[in-house]
This record gives structure tokens, C-alpha cells and sequence, in this order.
């Protein structure tokens, strides 16, 4: 999950999508996003098996955002990765 927090200028990313695209290096997956009301952040989940492919990513657009990247996975992976704990 990458939490994407927008600068004074949350337009600016909008208009750089419009022109260029996410700028995603191959292997890297984009899957959803969600943005909050006041578009200030933006929630997007990703794929990769690499984690510098999103720093690849991440480089192309920190001039006009800050990251936080949050390794995730569904509960059902998470069950079956503790089920002999339980």
C-alpha cells in the first residue's frame, strides 16, 4: 500500500498523470486507489516482487508528493502464514 501525500499543489499531480502516465517501471503493478475527500492523500495498492521498482517509481514523482510505502496482504494470506500459532 503506498499512502501518497500531495504538496501545496495536489493539481499539479493530476496534470502530470494526464501527460506522462504513472511513469511505472515494468514489473510494477498498479491495482487500485482511493483518494480522500479534502485530495490531500491518496491510497494506492500496488504489486511487485521488487521493492526498487517503487523506488523507481517513487523518484519519478517526489518532487510533487511524499510516500509512505506499507508492505501489505489480504487476511486470508495472513491466516495461512499464522495458522500454526493459532
Amino acid at each position: 500500500m503506498v499512502i501518497e501525500t500531495f504538496g501545496q499543489d495536489p493539481k499539479a499531480v493530476y496534470r502530470r498523470f494526464r501527460e506522462k502516465g504513472r511513469q511505472m517501471p515494468d514489473g510494477l503493478e498498479f491495482v487500485d486507489s482511493w483518494v480522500s475527500a479534502d485530495y490531500t492523500r491518496c491510497f494506492q495498492l500496488m504489486r511487485c516482487d521488487d521493492v526498487t521498482l517503487l523506488q523507481r517509481w517513487v523518484a519519478a514523482w517526489c518532487d510533487l508528493a511524499g510516500f509512505e510505502i506499507v508492505p501489505v496482504a489480504t487476511g486470508k494470506e495472513t491466516a495461512a502464514a499464522i495458522a500454526d500459532q493459532l
